[in-house]
């Protein structure tokens, strides 16, 4: 029974968003294997192999992780290895240099490179030379917005390079609400102006600047609420933060939230206020719902949001304040807008297209077309 090896940091992000693509391989008759650092069963899975990866390139566990990997590989001989993440990616391809000698198809997909345009200095210097080091030793590089897939084409040196738009939305989950539903199920006043963030409490999701957003919002929009959903190690400051600035009434920290396809359609718009995102699924499944979206400049929002069309790149706290101004008091935008998002996510970036994409790629190998063996 042939094999396929999923490398990430944490068995989460196959959670989040691979599962479609675990299941699928298991429907073809493969064995699944997924090595990352164990925090839950995974289904779909034929052997879940925990890891000692750390997040930070610097920690000395990582040494011990690309032993790990190395004899896990030796020992099952994948047919492909599919690495994900920025040290799952690194220490995945390092450890495969071997086997990959052997007929084995190794692939790596960048959700977001950390060196991009306007990136910190020292991005460039620590994650740039070892992507275009190893980058030789990938079969297929797959990168997930249009700033990534130049930047690989012209700087890194994978035998292939592809754009799949994402990991895919299952739009038949996140949809437009249907009309007999409305936000007093959950509490609300049918007034309020509920504007959504779903995400992690970091440095790079950036609630703070929302919750800031929330004070400029105060006289405009009495009426808007803020709904945070998420954990994080930055959660306790934002609620001290909200306390600071007096607008702890006008903002809801949900904490994490599984029913999220129930709680979006029934928000009027979706903010996004990160500094980095390579092609954001929180924005997309926002967007699916049929909700505009107002987020902050960065490439990820870029390859979504189409200014006016269906939300709006804000490049300062007011004028993000004044694009959300603009939605609550004119319904017949927000709604256009909101459509013409749901209508992008259908056509080409629904889990229907994404999987199609995917496939197409898997098969290949599978197929083993295309190989060639330079002994790096």
């Amino acid at each position: 029974m042939p094999k396929i090896l999923f490398c990430a940091t944490v068995d989460f992000h196959f959670n989040a968003f691979h599962l479609p693509y675990l299941k699928w391989f298991k429907e073809q008759g493969w064995e699944v294997h997924v090595a990352a650092a164990k925090t839950m069963d995974l289904p779909y899975v034929t052997h879940q192999h925990a890891l000692s990866i750390q997040r930070s390139p610097f920690h000395m566990k990582n040494l011990l992780a690309y032993k790990e990997l190395k004899k896990l590989m030796k020992k099952h001989q994948y047919e492909v290895i599919h690495c994900h993440t920025p040290m799952g990616g690194i220490l995945g391809r390092l450890a495969a240099l071997q086997i990959r000698k052997h007929e084995a198809y190794v692939l790596y997909t960048a959700h977001g490179f950390h060196f991009y345009k306007g990136a910190p200095l020292l991005n460039w210097l620590v994650y740039y030379p070892i992507e275009r080091a190893i980058s030789s030793y990938t079969d297929v590089l797959i990168t997930i917005n249009s700033e990534d897939y130049h930047l690989a084409k012209t700087k890194l040196k994978a035998h292939k390079t592809v754009h799949v738009k994402g990991v895919g939305v299952n739009t038949d989950k996140f949809k437009p609400r249907s009309k007999n539903l409305n936000k007093t199920i959950l509490g609300y006043n049918s007034q309020d102006f509920l504007l959504i963030y779903a995400g992690e409490f970091n440095h790079n999701k950036n609630q703070q600047y929302l919750i800031h957003l929330m004070k400029e919002l105060k006289i405009r929009i009495p009426h808007a609420k803020l709904l945070l959903a998420g954990e994080g190690p930055l959660q306790a400051n934002c609620r001290l933060l909200a306390e600071q600035l007096g607008v702890r009434e006008s903002v809801e920290f949900l904490g994490y939230h599984k029913d999220l396809n129930e709680l979006l359609p029934l928000c009027d718009v979706a903010v996004a206020s990160s500094f980095r995102e390579g092609l954001p699924v929180n924005v997309m499944e926002a967007m699916a719902c049929g909700l505009p979206i107002v987020g902050t400049d960065n490439r990820g929002h870029r390859e979504l949001i189409q200014q006016r069309q269906n939300g709006f790149i804000a490049h300062t706290l007011q004028e993000f304040a004044s694009y959300i101004e603009e939605l609550a008091t004119n319904q017949e935008l927000k709604y256009r807008m909101g459509m013409k998002g749901r209508n992008a996510i259908m056509n080409h970036y629904s889990l229907e297209k994404v999987m199609d994409r995917k496939r197409a790629i898997y098969e290949a190998c599978m197929r083993k077309e295309e190989k060639r063996w330079i002994a790096n």
